[in-house]
Protein backbone atom coordinates (compact mmCIF):
# COMPACT_ATOMS: atom_id res chain seq x y z
CA UNK A 1 0.00 0.00 0.00
CA UNK A 2 1.14 3.51 -0.68
CA UNK A 3 1.99 5.64 2.34
CA UNK A 4 1.14 9.30 2.73
CA UNK A 5 1.64 11.81 5.47
CA UNK A 6 -1.18 14.11 6.55
CA UNK A 7 -0.20 17.09 8.66
CA UNK A 8 -1.93 19.45 11.04
CA UNK A 9 -2.19 23.22 10.96
CA UNK A 10 1.49 24.08 11.01
CA UNK A 11 4.19 24.47 13.62
CA UNK A 12 3.31 25.49 17.16
CA UNK A 13 5.26 27.66 19.52
CA UNK A 14 8.76 26.35 20.13
CA UNK A 15 9.03 24.04 23.12
CA UNK A 16 11.40 25.28 25.82
CA UNK A 17 14.81 23.68 25.60
CA UNK A 18 17.07 22.61 28.45
CA UNK A 19 19.55 25.32 27.47
CA UNK A 20 16.81 27.90 28.13
CA UNK A 21 17.25 26.97 31.78
CA UNK A 22 21.05 27.04 31.61
CA UNK A 23 21.59 23.35 30.82
CA UNK A 24 24.84 22.81 28.92
CA UNK A 25 24.49 20.21 26.18
CA UNK A 26 28.26 19.87 25.85
CA UNK A 27 28.31 17.69 28.94
CA UNK A 28 26.87 14.99 26.69
CA UNK A 29 29.44 15.44 23.91
CA UNK A 30 31.50 12.49 22.79
CA UNK A 31 35.20 12.55 23.63
CA UNK A 32 36.83 14.63 20.96
CA UNK A 33 33.79 16.86 20.54
CA UNK A 34 34.35 18.84 23.72
CA UNK A 35 37.94 17.84 24.37
CA UNK A 36 37.05 16.22 27.69
CA UNK A 37 37.61 12.54 28.50
CA UNK A 38 34.58 10.31 28.71
CA UNK A 39 33.22 9.71 32.19
CA UNK A 40 31.56 6.47 33.23
CA UNK A 41 28.17 6.27 34.85
CA UNK A 42 26.85 3.63 37.15
CA UNK A 43 23.46 2.24 36.29
CA UNK A 44 20.86 2.88 38.96
CA UNK A 45 17.53 1.27 39.66
CA UNK A 46 14.57 2.98 41.22
CA UNK A 47 12.69 1.05 43.85
CA UNK A 48 10.01 3.69 43.98
CA UNK A 49 6.40 2.88 43.31
CA UNK A 50 3.53 5.08 42.34
CA UNK A 51 0.72 2.86 43.54
CA UNK A 52 -1.20 4.64 46.28
CA UNK A 53 -1.86 3.39 49.74
CA UNK A 54 1.31 1.36 50.34
CA UNK A 55 4.71 1.91 51.83
CA UNK A 56 7.68 1.97 49.48
CA UNK A 57 8.70 -1.45 50.72
CA UNK A 58 5.29 -2.94 50.01
CA UNK A 59 4.57 -1.35 46.64
CA UNK A 60 4.95 -3.02 43.30
CA UNK A 61 7.37 -0.49 41.90
CA UNK A 62 8.57 0.22 38.40
CA UNK A 63 11.89 -0.87 37.11
CA UNK A 64 13.23 2.65 37.08
CA UNK A 65 15.98 3.91 34.84
CA UNK A 66 19.59 4.88 34.80
CA UNK A 67 20.33 8.21 36.48
CA UNK A 68 23.81 9.47 35.67
CA UNK A 69 25.49 12.30 37.48
CA UNK A 70 26.10 15.59 35.68
CA UNK A 71 28.72 15.29 32.98
CA UNK A 72 28.18 11.54 32.63
CA UNK A 73 28.62 9.57 29.45
CA UNK A 74 26.87 6.44 28.34
CA UNK A 75 25.15 4.07 30.74
CA UNK A 76 27.41 1.32 31.98
CA UNK A 77 24.86 -1.29 30.84
CA UNK A 78 24.18 0.39 27.48
CA UNK A 79 25.75 0.14 24.03
CA UNK A 80 29.45 0.60 23.52
CA UNK A 81 30.70 4.13 22.94
CA UNK A 82 29.80 5.69 19.64
CA UNK A 83 31.15 8.79 18.04
CA UNK A 84 29.62 11.86 16.47
CA UNK A 85 25.91 12.64 16.28
CA UNK A 86 24.81 9.09 17.12
CA UNK A 87 26.40 9.31 20.55
CA UNK A 88 24.80 12.67 21.28
CA UNK A 89 21.39 11.31 20.25
CA UNK A 90 21.93 8.40 22.60
CA UNK A 91 22.54 10.81 25.43
CA UNK A 92 19.57 13.01 24.51
CA UNK A 93 17.38 9.92 24.42
CA UNK A 94 18.46 9.10 27.94
CA UNK A 95 17.96 12.70 29.02
CA UNK A 96 14.48 13.08 27.56
CA UNK A 97 13.02 9.68 28.32
CA UNK A 98 14.77 8.71 31.55
CA UNK A 99 14.77 12.22 33.05
CA UNK A 100 18.51 12.08 33.57
CA UNK A 101 18.48 15.44 35.25
CA UNK A 102 16.80 13.85 38.26
CA UNK A 103 19.05 14.30 41.26
CA UNK A 104 21.33 16.84 39.61
CA UNK A 105 21.75 20.42 40.67
CA UNK A 106 21.46 23.77 38.95
CA UNK A 107 20.12 24.10 35.42
CA UNK A 108 19.35 20.40 34.91
CA UNK A 109 17.19 20.36 37.99
CA UNK A 110 15.39 23.49 36.81
CA UNK A 111 14.49 21.82 33.52
CA UNK A 112 13.24 18.75 35.36
CA UNK A 113 11.13 20.97 37.62
CA UNK A 114 9.84 22.78 34.53
CA UNK A 115 8.55 19.49 33.13
CA UNK A 116 6.99 18.61 36.48
CA UNK A 117 5.31 22.02 36.54
CA UNK A 118 3.62 21.27 33.22
CA UNK A 119 1.54 18.50 34.83
CA UNK A 120 -1.95 19.25 36.18
CA UNK A 121 -2.99 17.12 39.17
CA UNK A 122 -6.41 16.17 40.55
CA UNK A 123 -7.67 13.78 43.28
CA UNK A 124 -7.75 10.12 42.22
CA UNK A 125 -11.33 9.42 43.29
CA UNK A 126 -14.18 11.48 44.68
CA UNK A 127 -15.99 8.39 45.95
CA UNK A 128 -16.10 7.26 49.56
CA UNK A 129 -13.69 4.37 49.12
CA UNK A 130 -10.90 3.01 46.95
CA UNK A 131 -11.22 -0.64 45.97
CA UNK A 132 -8.21 -2.76 46.82
CA UNK A 133 -6.22 -5.24 44.79
CA UNK A 134 -5.73 -8.83 45.90
CA UNK A 135 -2.09 -9.92 46.07
CA UNK A 136 -1.05 -12.99 44.13
CA UNK A 137 1.05 -15.82 45.53
CA UNK A 138 4.25 -13.81 44.98
CA UNK A 139 2.87 -10.73 46.75
CA UNK A 140 2.44 -8.67 43.58
CA UNK A 141 -0.64 -6.77 42.44
CA UNK A 142 -1.87 -5.58 39.03
CA UNK A 143 -1.75 -1.93 37.98
CA UNK A 144 -4.85 -0.23 36.55
CA UNK A 145 -4.70 3.17 34.81
CA UNK A 146 -7.82 4.93 33.55
CA UNK A 147 -7.11 6.87 30.33
CA UNK A 148 -9.55 9.70 29.59
CA UNK A 149 -10.02 11.92 26.55
CA UNK A 150 -11.71 15.25 27.34
CA UNK A 151 -13.74 17.21 24.77
CA UNK A 152 -13.06 20.55 26.48
CA UNK A 153 -13.50 23.64 24.30
CA UNK A 154 -12.44 25.98 27.10
CA UNK A 155 -9.34 27.30 25.36
CA UNK A 156 -8.88 29.01 22.01
CA UNK A 157 -6.82 26.13 20.67
CA UNK A 158 -9.26 23.44 21.80
CA UNK A 159 -12.09 25.48 20.32
CA UNK A 160 -10.26 25.75 17.02
CA UNK A 161 -9.67 22.00 16.97
CA UNK A 162 -13.06 20.93 18.30
CA UNK A 163 -15.44 23.55 16.89
CA UNK A 164 -18.80 24.03 18.66
CA UNK A 165 -18.32 27.61 19.90
CA UNK A 166 -21.61 27.20 21.73
CA UNK A 167 -19.84 24.70 24.03
CA UNK A 168 -17.41 27.29 25.35
CA UNK A 169 -17.86 27.43 29.13
CA UNK A 170 -19.50 24.00 29.27
CA UNK A 171 -17.81 21.52 31.56
CA UNK A 172 -16.05 18.91 29.41
CA UNK A 173 -17.25 15.39 28.77
CA UNK A 174 -15.03 12.30 28.84
CA UNK A 175 -15.80 10.93 25.39
CA UNK A 176 -12.85 8.50 25.43
CA UNK A 177 -12.52 6.14 28.40
CA UNK A 178 -10.12 3.21 28.50
CA UNK A 179 -8.86 1.18 31.43
CA UNK A 180 -5.31 -0.11 30.98
CA UNK A 181 -4.66 -3.22 33.10
CA UNK A 182 -1.05 -4.35 33.59
CA UNK A 183 -0.99 -7.87 35.02
CA UNK A 184 0.61 -8.59 38.37
CA UNK A 185 3.32 -10.68 36.70
CA UNK A 186 3.88 -7.84 34.16
CA UNK A 187 3.46 -10.31 31.29
CA UNK A 188 0.31 -8.92 29.66
CA UNK A 189 -1.75 -5.75 29.15
CA UNK A 190 -5.53 -5.66 28.76
CA UNK A 191 -7.28 -2.45 27.65
CA UNK A 192 -11.03 -2.05 28.21
CA UNK A 193 -13.04 0.71 26.50
CA UNK A 194 -16.53 1.68 27.62
CA UNK A 195 -18.82 3.48 25.12
CA UNK A 196 -19.48 7.08 26.07
CA UNK A 197 -23.29 6.58 25.99
CA UNK A 198 -23.27 3.77 28.57
CA UNK A 199 -26.03 4.25 31.17
CA UNK A 200 -24.47 4.13 34.64
CA UNK A 201 -24.93 5.15 38.24
CA UNK A 202 -22.75 8.20 38.88
CA UNK A 203 -22.03 8.38 42.62
CA UNK A 204 -22.29 11.49 44.74
CA UNK A 205 -19.23 13.65 44.09
CA UNK A 206 -17.95 16.97 45.43
CA UNK A 207 -15.99 19.16 43.05
CA UNK A 208 -12.57 19.78 44.64
CA UNK A 209 -12.24 23.07 42.76
CA UNK A 210 -15.34 24.94 43.93
CA UNK A 211 -16.86 22.64 46.56
CA UNK A 212 -20.08 22.15 44.58
CA UNK A 213 -21.91 18.92 45.38
CA UNK A 214 -23.31 16.61 42.72
CA UNK A 215 -25.88 14.09 44.03
CA UNK A 216 -25.93 10.48 42.93
CA UNK A 217 -27.66 10.16 39.58
CA UNK A 218 -28.14 7.96 36.52
CA UNK A 219 -26.72 9.28 33.25
CA UNK A 220 -24.28 8.57 30.41
CA UNK A 221 -20.82 7.68 31.64
CA UNK A 222 -19.16 10.51 29.69
CA UNK A 223 -21.05 13.08 31.80
CA UNK A 224 -19.37 11.82 34.99
CA UNK A 225 -16.48 14.20 34.24
CA UNK A 226 -18.87 17.11 34.77
CA UNK A 227 -19.58 15.99 38.34
CA UNK A 228 -16.34 17.19 39.86
CA UNK A 229 -13.66 16.10 37.40
CA UNK A 230 -11.81 12.88 36.60
CA UNK A 231 -12.06 11.67 40.21
CA UNK A 232 -15.81 11.25 39.72
CA UNK A 233 -15.23 9.29 36.51
CA UNK A 234 -12.86 6.99 38.43
CA UNK A 235 -15.52 6.46 41.11
CA UNK A 236 -18.10 5.72 38.41
CA UNK A 237 -15.85 3.10 36.82
CA UNK A 238 -15.29 1.38 40.14
CA UNK A 239 -19.05 1.34 40.77
CA UNK A 240 -19.78 -0.15 37.34
CA UNK A 241 -16.96 -2.70 37.07
CA UNK A 242 -15.78 -3.43 40.62
CA UNK A 243 -12.21 -2.96 39.30
CA UNK A 244 -9.73 -0.98 41.46
CA UNK A 245 -8.22 2.06 39.71
CA UNK A 246 -4.68 3.08 40.73
CA UNK A 247 -4.14 6.13 38.52
CA UNK A 248 -5.77 8.21 35.82
CA UNK A 249 -4.39 10.28 32.94
CA UNK A 250 -6.55 12.73 30.99
CA UNK A 251 -5.74 14.51 27.72
CA UNK A 252 -7.64 17.15 25.70
CA UNK A 253 -7.88 17.92 21.95
CA UNK A 254 -4.71 20.03 21.87
CA UNK A 255 -2.80 17.35 23.75
CA UNK A 256 -3.74 14.68 21.22
CA UNK A 257 -2.54 16.90 18.37
CA UNK A 258 0.75 17.78 20.09
CA UNK A 259 1.49 14.17 21.00
CA UNK A 260 0.80 12.97 17.45
CA UNK A 261 3.10 15.69 16.08
CA UNK A 262 5.82 14.93 18.63
CA UNK A 263 6.13 11.27 17.61
CA UNK A 264 6.09 12.14 13.91
CA UNK A 265 2.59 10.85 13.16
CA UNK A 266 0.90 7.46 13.52
CA UNK A 267 0.19 5.02 10.65
CA UNK A 268 -3.51 4.11 10.23
CA UNK A 269 -5.36 2.21 7.52
CA UNK A 270 -8.88 2.22 5.99
CA UNK A 271 -10.33 -0.32 3.56
CA UNK A 272 -11.99 2.37 1.39
CA UNK A 273 -11.96 6.11 0.87
CA UNK A 274 -13.59 7.71 3.91
CA UNK A 275 -15.04 11.18 4.52
CA UNK A 276 -16.79 11.88 7.83
CA UNK A 277 -18.03 15.45 7.54
CA UNK A 278 -18.78 15.69 11.25
CA UNK A 279 -15.21 15.04 12.38
CA UNK A 280 -13.61 16.30 9.16
CA UNK A 281 -11.71 13.06 8.55
CA UNK A 282 -10.98 12.47 4.85
CA UNK A 283 -8.56 9.71 3.83
CA UNK A 284 -7.87 7.59 0.79
CA UNK A 285 -8.02 3.81 1.01
CA UNK A 286 -4.86 2.23 2.35
CA UNK A 287 -2.33 3.37 4.89
CA UNK A 288 -1.77 7.00 5.88
CA UNK A 289 0.47 8.51 8.55
CA UNK A 290 -1.84 10.89 10.43
CA UNK A 291 -0.59 13.72 12.59
CA UNK A 292 -1.93 16.93 14.04
CA UNK A 293 -5.63 17.52 13.41
CA UNK A 294 -5.90 14.39 11.27
CA UNK A 295 -4.91 12.28 14.26
CA UNK A 296 -7.58 13.98 16.35
CA UNK A 297 -10.16 13.47 13.60
CA UNK A 298 -9.28 9.76 13.46
CA UNK A 299 -9.80 9.35 17.19
CA UNK A 300 -13.09 11.30 17.21
CA UNK A 301 -14.65 9.79 14.08
CA UNK A 302 -17.71 7.65 14.69
CA UNK A 303 -19.99 7.93 11.65
CA UNK A 304 -17.28 7.04 9.14
CA UNK A 305 -16.48 3.62 10.63
CA UNK A 306 -18.40 0.38 10.98
CA UNK A 307 -22.10 0.95 11.64
CA UNK A 308 -21.54 4.54 12.77
CA UNK A 309 -21.76 3.67 16.47
CA UNK A 310 -19.28 3.98 19.32
CA UNK A 311 -18.17 0.41 18.69
CA UNK A 312 -16.48 1.55 15.47
CA UNK A 313 -14.90 4.57 17.12
CA UNK A 314 -13.49 2.41 19.93
CA UNK A 315 -12.07 0.00 17.36
CA UNK A 316 -10.36 2.88 15.54
CA UNK A 317 -8.92 4.18 18.82
CA UNK A 318 -7.57 0.71 19.62
CA UNK A 319 -5.91 0.50 16.19
CA UNK A 320 -4.34 3.94 16.69
CA UNK A 321 -2.98 2.98 20.12
CA UNK A 322 -1.61 -0.31 18.83
CA UNK A 323 0.12 1.46 15.95
CA UNK A 324 1.65 4.08 18.25
CA UNK A 325 2.88 1.38 20.65
CA UNK A 326 4.53 -0.52 17.78
CA UNK A 327 6.22 2.69 16.63
CA UNK A 328 7.54 3.64 20.05
CA UNK A 329 8.75 0.11 20.73
CA UNK A 330 10.63 0.13 17.43
CA UNK A 331 12.15 3.49 18.37
CA UNK A 332 11.96 4.74 14.80
CA UNK A 333 10.57 8.14 15.80
CA UNK A 334 12.80 8.77 18.80
CA UNK A 335 16.20 9.48 17.24
CA UNK A 336 16.02 13.26 16.98
CA UNK A 337 16.75 15.46 20.02
CA UNK A 338 14.22 18.06 18.91
CA UNK A 339 11.46 15.47 18.67
CA UNK A 340 12.41 14.11 22.07
CA UNK A 341 12.17 17.56 23.64
CA UNK A 342 8.86 18.13 21.88
CA UNK A 343 7.56 14.80 23.13
CA UNK A 344 8.56 15.59 26.71
CA UNK A 345 6.89 19.01 26.51
CA UNK A 346 3.77 17.73 24.75
CA UNK A 347 3.31 14.81 27.12
CA UNK A 348 3.64 16.85 30.30
CA UNK A 349 1.56 19.81 29.10
CA UNK A 350 -1.17 17.59 27.72
CA UNK A 351 -1.75 15.50 30.82
CA UNK A 352 -3.94 15.85 33.86
CA UNK A 353 -2.98 13.10 36.30
CA UNK A 354 -3.94 11.96 39.78
CA UNK A 355 -2.10 13.21 42.83
CA UNK A 356 -0.43 9.82 43.32
CA UNK A 357 1.80 10.60 40.32
CA UNK A 358 4.35 12.98 41.76
CA UNK A 359 6.14 13.93 38.56
CA UNK A 360 7.75 12.89 35.31
CA UNK A 361 9.96 10.31 37.03
CA UNK A 362 6.82 8.45 38.11
CA UNK A 363 5.50 8.65 34.54
CA UNK A 364 8.78 7.22 33.30
CA UNK A 365 8.60 4.35 35.80
CA UNK A 366 5.06 3.55 34.66
CA UNK A 367 6.07 3.66 31.00
CA UNK A 368 9.08 1.47 31.71
CA UNK A 369 6.85 -1.22 33.20
CA UNK A 370 4.40 -1.05 30.31
CA UNK A 371 7.04 -1.23 27.59
CA UNK A 372 8.33 -4.58 28.89
CA UNK A 373 5.14 -6.30 27.69
CA UNK A 374 5.48 -7.68 24.14
CA UNK A 375 2.91 -6.36 21.66
CA UNK A 376 1.49 -9.84 21.11
CA UNK A 377 0.38 -9.88 24.77
CA UNK A 378 -1.55 -6.57 24.48
CA UNK A 379 -5.31 -7.04 24.02
CA UNK A 380 -7.84 -4.24 23.54
CA UNK A 381 -11.58 -4.80 23.93
CA UNK A 382 -14.81 -2.83 24.13
CA UNK A 383 -17.30 -3.58 26.91
CA UNK A 384 -19.97 -5.87 25.45
CA UNK A 385 -23.16 -3.76 25.26
CA UNK A 386 -26.68 -3.53 23.95
CA UNK A 387 -29.06 -0.64 23.30
CA UNK A 388 -31.44 0.64 25.97
CA UNK A 389 -34.16 3.28 26.30
CA UNK A 390 -35.02 3.17 22.63
CA UNK A 391 -31.40 3.63 21.59
CA UNK A 392 -30.72 6.68 23.76
CA UNK A 393 -28.29 4.69 25.89
CA UNK A 394 -26.30 1.50 25.82
CA UNK A 395 -26.01 -0.82 28.81
CA UNK A 396 -23.60 -3.66 29.66
CA UNK A 397 -24.58 -6.86 27.85
CA UNK A 398 -25.77 -9.37 30.46
CA UNK A 399 -23.24 -12.08 31.13
CA UNK A 400 -20.58 -10.99 28.64
CA UNK A 401 -19.81 -7.59 30.20
CA UNK A 402 -19.54 -9.02 33.68
CA UNK A 403 -17.25 -11.75 32.33
CA UNK A 404 -14.84 -9.10 31.02
CA UNK A 405 -14.96 -7.18 34.31
CA UNK A 406 -14.38 -10.40 36.26
CA UNK A 407 -11.39 -11.43 34.12
CA UNK A 408 -9.71 -8.09 34.83
CA UNK A 409 -10.57 -8.24 38.54
CA UNK A 410 -9.11 -11.75 38.68
CA UNK A 411 -6.01 -10.64 36.71
CA UNK A 412 -6.65 -13.07 33.86
CA UNK A 413 -5.39 -11.81 30.49
CA UNK A 414 -8.11 -11.07 27.93
CA UNK A 415 -6.13 -12.82 25.20
CA UNK A 416 -6.81 -16.19 26.85
CA UNK A 417 -3.13 -17.10 26.76
CA UNK A 418 -2.43 -17.16 30.48
CA UNK A 419 -1.33 -20.54 31.74
CA UNK A 420 -4.37 -22.29 33.12
CA UNK A 421 -4.07 -23.02 36.83
CA UNK A 422 -3.60 -26.67 37.57
CA UNK A 423 -6.28 -28.10 39.79
CA UNK A 424 -4.67 -30.07 42.62
CA UNK A 425 -5.70 -33.61 43.27
CA UNK A 426 -8.26 -33.83 46.02
CA UNK A 427 -5.86 -35.95 48.09
CA UNK A 428 -2.76 -33.77 47.57
CA UNK A 429 -3.66 -31.40 50.40
CA UNK A 430 -6.26 -32.93 52.69
CA UNK A 431 -8.08 -30.44 54.84
CA UNK A 432 -7.62 -30.41 58.58
CA UNK A 433 -10.69 -31.12 60.71
CA UNK A 434 -13.04 -28.13 60.46
CA UNK A 435 -12.67 -27.31 64.15
CA UNK A 436 -8.91 -26.90 63.74
CA UNK A 437 -9.01 -24.43 60.81
CA UNK A 438 -8.60 -20.75 61.80
CA UNK A 439 -10.68 -18.56 59.47
CA UNK A 440 -10.49 -14.78 59.25
CA UNK A 441 -13.77 -13.26 57.96
CA UNK A 442 -13.79 -9.70 56.55
CA UNK A 443 -16.58 -7.44 55.33
CA UNK A 444 -16.08 -6.35 51.71
CA UNK A 445 -19.70 -5.44 50.89
CA UNK A 446 -19.16 -1.68 50.57
CA UNK A 447 -19.41 -0.28 47.06
CA UNK A 448 -18.91 3.22 45.68
CA UNK A 449 -22.64 3.94 45.94
CA UNK A 450 -23.70 1.53 48.72
CA UNK A 451 -22.40 1.45 52.26
CA UNK A 452 -21.27 -1.81 53.87
CA UNK A 453 -23.81 -4.23 55.27
CA UNK A 454 -23.02 -3.70 58.94
CA UNK A 455 -22.28 -6.86 60.87
CA UNK A 456 -21.97 -8.98 57.74
CA UNK A 457 -18.64 -10.52 58.75
CA UNK A 458 -20.10 -11.51 62.13
CA UNK A 459 -23.12 -13.19 60.51
CA UNK A 460 -20.98 -15.36 58.23
CA UNK A 461 -18.45 -16.13 60.97
CA UNK A 462 -21.32 -17.38 63.10
CA UNK A 463 -22.55 -19.51 60.19
CA UNK A 464 -19.07 -21.03 59.85
CA UNK A 465 -19.01 -21.85 63.55
CA UNK A 466 -22.40 -23.52 63.17
CA UNK A 467 -20.90 -25.60 60.37
CA UNK A 468 -18.10 -26.77 62.66
CA UNK A 469 -15.38 -24.16 61.99
CA UNK A 470 -15.00 -23.29 65.66
CA UNK A 471 -12.02 -20.99 65.08
CA UNK A 472 -13.81 -18.67 62.66
CA UNK A 473 -13.47 -15.03 63.73
CA UNK A 474 -13.97 -11.55 62.32
CA UNK A 475 -11.52 -8.88 61.25
CA UNK A 476 -12.73 -5.27 61.71
CA UNK A 477 -10.83 -4.08 58.61
CA UNK A 478 -13.09 -3.41 55.63
CA UNK A 479 -11.89 -4.90 52.34
CA UNK A 480 -14.25 -3.63 49.61
CA UNK A 481 -14.34 -5.85 46.54
CA UNK A 482 -16.89 -6.98 43.99
CA UNK A 483 -16.41 -10.74 44.35
CA UNK A 484 -16.37 -12.99 47.39
CA UNK A 485 -13.02 -14.78 47.74
CA UNK A 486 -11.30 -17.30 49.97
CA UNK A 487 -7.53 -16.78 50.18
CA UNK A 488 -4.75 -18.83 51.74
CA UNK A 489 -1.06 -17.96 52.27
CA UNK A 490 0.70 -21.23 51.39
CA UNK A 491 0.03 -24.47 49.56
CA UNK A 492 -0.26 -26.50 52.76
CA UNK A 493 -3.46 -24.54 53.57
CA UNK A 494 -5.05 -24.99 50.15
CA UNK A 495 -7.18 -27.89 51.31
CA UNK A 496 -8.37 -25.92 54.34
CA UNK A 497 -9.43 -23.02 52.09
CA UNK A 498 -11.32 -25.38 49.78
CA UNK A 499 -13.14 -26.85 52.79
CA UNK A 500 -14.29 -23.38 53.90
CA UNK A 501 -15.47 -22.51 50.39
CA UNK A 502 -17.33 -25.78 49.95
CA UNK A 503 -19.12 -25.37 53.29
CA UNK A 504 -20.53 -21.98 52.23
CA UNK A 505 -21.15 -22.77 48.55
CA UNK A 506 -18.38 -20.45 47.30
CA UNK A 507 -17.10 -21.78 43.93
CA UNK A 508 -13.60 -23.20 43.68
CA UNK A 509 -12.58 -20.56 41.15
CA UNK A 510 -12.87 -17.99 43.97
CA UNK A 511 -10.23 -19.78 46.05
CA UNK A 512 -6.71 -18.48 45.48
CA UNK A 513 -3.28 -18.28 47.04
CA UNK A 514 -2.21 -14.81 48.22
CA UNK A 515 0.86 -13.48 50.00
CA UNK A 516 -1.36 -10.79 51.51
CA UNK A 517 -3.00 -13.03 54.12
CA UNK A 518 -1.62 -14.96 57.10
CA UNK A 519 -4.29 -17.67 57.35
CA UNK A 520 -7.40 -18.80 55.50
CA UNK A 521 -9.27 -15.54 54.87
CA UNK A 522 -12.84 -15.11 53.63
CA UNK A 523 -13.72 -11.69 52.20
CA UNK A 524 -17.46 -11.28 51.71
CA UNK A 525 -17.82 -9.26 48.52
CA UNK A 526 -20.53 -6.97 47.21
CA UNK A 527 -22.03 -10.00 45.45
CA UNK A 528 -23.10 -11.49 48.83
CA UNK A 529 -24.92 -8.81 50.80
CA UNK A 530 -27.49 -11.11 52.41
CA UNK A 531 -28.14 -14.73 53.30
CA UNK A 532 -25.95 -17.43 54.81
CA UNK A 533 -25.34 -19.41 51.60
CA UNK A 534 -23.34 -17.87 48.78
CA UNK A 535 -25.75 -16.82 45.99
CA UNK A 536 -23.23 -16.83 43.13
CA UNK A 537 -23.51 -18.55 39.79
CA UNK A 538 -22.71 -22.25 39.35
CA UNK A 539 -19.10 -23.21 38.70
CA UNK A 540 -18.23 -22.29 35.11
CA UNK A 541 -16.49 -24.61 32.71
CA UNK A 542 -12.74 -24.03 32.78
CA UNK A 543 -12.52 -23.18 29.07
CA UNK A 544 -15.28 -20.59 29.44
CA UNK A 545 -13.18 -18.57 31.87
CA UNK A 546 -10.25 -17.94 29.57
CA UNK A 547 -10.20 -14.94 27.25
CA UNK A 548 -12.68 -12.22 26.36
CA UNK A 549 -16.04 -13.15 24.79
CA UNK A 550 -16.49 -12.59 21.06
CA UNK A 551 -18.83 -9.66 21.75
CA UNK A 552 -15.88 -7.72 23.25
CA UNK A 553 -14.45 -7.26 19.73
CA UNK A 554 -10.88 -7.98 20.85
CA UNK A 555 -7.89 -6.60 18.96
CA UNK A 556 -4.38 -7.95 19.52
CA UNK A 557 -1.42 -5.58 19.67
CA UNK A 558 0.30 -7.34 16.75
CA UNK A 559 -2.69 -7.09 14.42
CA UNK A 560 -2.24 -4.57 11.60
CA UNK A 561 -5.71 -4.27 10.14
CA UNK A 562 -7.62 -1.65 8.18
CA UNK A 563 -10.73 0.02 9.57
CA UNK A 564 -13.96 -0.98 7.91
CA UNK A 565 -15.47 2.18 6.37
CA UNK A 566 -19.19 2.91 6.65
CA UNK A 567 -20.55 2.78 3.04
CA UNK A 568 -22.55 5.95 3.71
CA UNK A 569 -19.33 7.91 4.25
CA UNK A 570 -17.15 7.04 1.26
CA UNK A 571 -16.08 9.21 -1.65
Amino acid sequence: MGQRTTGGRGAHERAPRPEDFGWNDSMYDEPGESGEPEASVESGKSGKSVQPGKSEEGRAGGTGGAAPAPGGGRRADGPKRRTGRGGRVLRWTALSLSVLVLGTAGAGYLYYEHLNGNLTKKPLTLGDNQLKHRQNAEGRTPLNILLLGSDSRNSERNLELGGSRGDVGRKPLADVQMLLHLSADRDSISVLSIPRDTKVTIPECTDPEDGSQHPQTTDKINSSLQHGGPGCTVATWMELTGIPVDHFMMIDFAGVVDMADAVGGVPVCVDANVHDRRSGLRLEAGETVVRGEKALQWLRTRHGFGDGSDIGRARAQHMYMNSMVRQLKAGTKLTDPGKLRSLAEAATKALTVDEGIEGVKDLYDLANELKQVPTERITMVTMPWEYSDGGSYVVPKPGDAEKVFSLIRDDIALDGRDEKPKKPKKTSDPAAPAGEIPVDVRNGTRTVTLGPVNGRAGVIAEELRRLGFAQAGTDPEEAPQADTTVSYPSEDLHGDALAVAEALGVPERSVRQSAGVEQVTLVIGADWREGNAYPGQPEAEEDDERGAPESANALNGDEEKCMNVNPAHTW
